[in-house]
């Protein structure tokens, strides 16, 4: 149970009546339970909490609000007022909050910030100018920088000297040359263990593991958890550092990517806000789009149906079983796409390994599809109607629809990936829907090559 609930009216009561307290609250209580707590006041009651504590004591509190609730509180303070809150917090939140407010009240407020403090100005307009998406975006310009012929006292000393100004994680001093080029990176491992008076480069470690600035934040993500780092800096093609991203925004990233992919795996367009917070007409739209384009996509079951329906007139039994294939296939298509997806998340498969995919897939296909179609052989014989003829056509029925799910569900997010779109689009229900179709055709054909006397004798081609 989140703290804020905890505590719940009691808190609240002491940030209305007695703003002041907020400060002996901060040594007690950590910022992101305080941010719970003011989102979960009015805005106006938010704004006028925040404008009457020090710019210092608010920021790690808005900061660490959600972007909607930053966007609704920020134009109801002072653009002077969120000037000074905003020049203390972190580069990358500080560009993330610009980012969410309407641009003619973003502008206003940089204005303001120039005058505040034209370094962090500045710092705004060099990440904002990066896609959104992008590793320049996510990137903080707070990092400890030190010439590479210093004493490891001088780099301790700057560690210091950072420390005093920012309140983000420290993890390593960078080494630059006079045209701010990335030569070398030291530990403040490293830096304990060295001699003060040894020279720094005799400690620098070289072969730094860098990102650019237009590289996809998903890439950087994969980049990090496979080096295990906790900080990657961020440079230029001609090796100019322009900042670094920290563990603790790719844990972000991570959580808000699985968080579309998932619900875009359930055919919802991703929500922009928390659930709570999306309003009744929001979801209507994210969820009633898809459940359109789904719905129109069964009326192609509906046809096939009808334009085999002599088929199915002239098998007893027939119409029993054709939902349990059809559902069968869509399963076996969904279970292989979520597969795919992941490993694509993830950097576990890539494009090109489409054809080992393809083959590994529909092996998989065929044994599942031979081991479902053993359960069913036999099931169709518990039935004394039932014959041998069409508990065969529902065992070959079931190895071609699973084998045909199994390569659908994989292939087709390879190939939503191939031409930009996100994997993740093509959601278990619409792979499910195809599959539905092609599991009517399968199991007709199917039908024509064991039973083909009874459908001739009823006349059926």
């Amino acid at each position: 149970m989140r703290l804020a609930r905890l505590l719940g009216p009691d808190l609240k009561q002491i940030l209305n009546e007695d703003p002041e307290q907020v400060r002996d609250l901060l040594d007690e209580i950590h910022p992101e339970d305080l941010a719970d707590i003011v989102g979960e006041l009015e805005p106006d009651e938010a704004a006028k909490l925040l404008a009457q504590l020090s710019a210092e004591d608010a920021a790690p509190i808005f900061g660490r609000l959600e972007e909607d609730e930053q966007g609704e509180i920020a134009p109801l303070m002072s653009p002077e007022r969120v000037a000074h809150i905003a020049s203390e917090m972190a580069p990358d939140d500080r560009a993330d909050f610009f980012s969410v407010l309407p641009v003619s009240v973003s502008d206003v407020i940089l204005e303001k910030l120039e005058v505040v403090d034209p370094e962090a100005a500045e710092d705004v307009r060099e990440i904002e100018k990066w896609p959104e998406t992008s590793a320049g975006h996510l990137m903080t310009t707070a990092y400890v920088r030190v010439a590479p012929d210093v004493a490891v006292r001088t780099a301790i000393a700057a560690v210091r000297a950072h420390a005093e100004d920012h309140k983000e994680n420290v993890y390593n001093v960078y080494a630059l040359d006079s045209n701010e080029r990335l030569v070398g990176i030291a530990s403040l491992c490293d830096l304990l263990l060295a001699s003060h008076e040894q020279p720094l480069g005799e400690i620098l470690r070289t072969n730094v593991i860098s990102v650019k600035p237009t590289d996809d934040q998903e890439d950087v993500a994969r980049q990090m958890a496979r080096y295990d780092l906790a900080v990657v800096p961020v440079v230029d093609d001609k090796e100019v550092i322009l900042g670094v991203i920290t563990v603790d925004d790719i844990i972000d990233v991570l959580t808000a990517e699985q968080t579309e992919d998932v619900q875009k795996l359930g055919a919802v367009e991703p929500l922009d806000v928390p659930y709570f917070k999306t309003s009744f007409l929001s979801f209507i739209r994210k969820r009633g789009v898809w459940l359109i384009v789904l719905f129109v996509e069964e009326f192609f079951t509906q046809t096939a149906l009808r334009y085999y329906d002599p088929v199915f007139e002239a098998i007893k039994g027939a119409a029993y079983y054709v939902p349990l294939l059809i559902s069968t296939g869509g399963n076996s298509g969904s279970q292989s796409s979520t597969l795919i997806i992941r490993g694509l998340a993830v950097g576990e498969i890539k494009p090109h390994d489409w054809w080992r995919i393809l083959f590994r897939e529909a092996g998989m296909g065929l044994v599942l599809g031979l081991m479902l179609g053993a359960i069913g052989f036999f099931r169709v014989l518990m039935y004394p109607e039932q014959h041998t003829d069409f508990a065969l056509t529902v065992a070959l029925t079931l190895v071609g629809i699973v084998m045909t799910g199994c390569t659908i569900g994989s292939m087709l997010p390879l190939v939503l990936k191939r031409v930009g779109v996100d994997p993740a689009t093509s959601s278990t229900p619409f792979i499910a829907s195809l599959v539905d179709v092609l599991g009517i055709v399968i199991f007709v054909y199917a039908a024509k090559l064991v039973m083909a006397n009874v459908l001739q004798a009823a006349g059926v081609h």
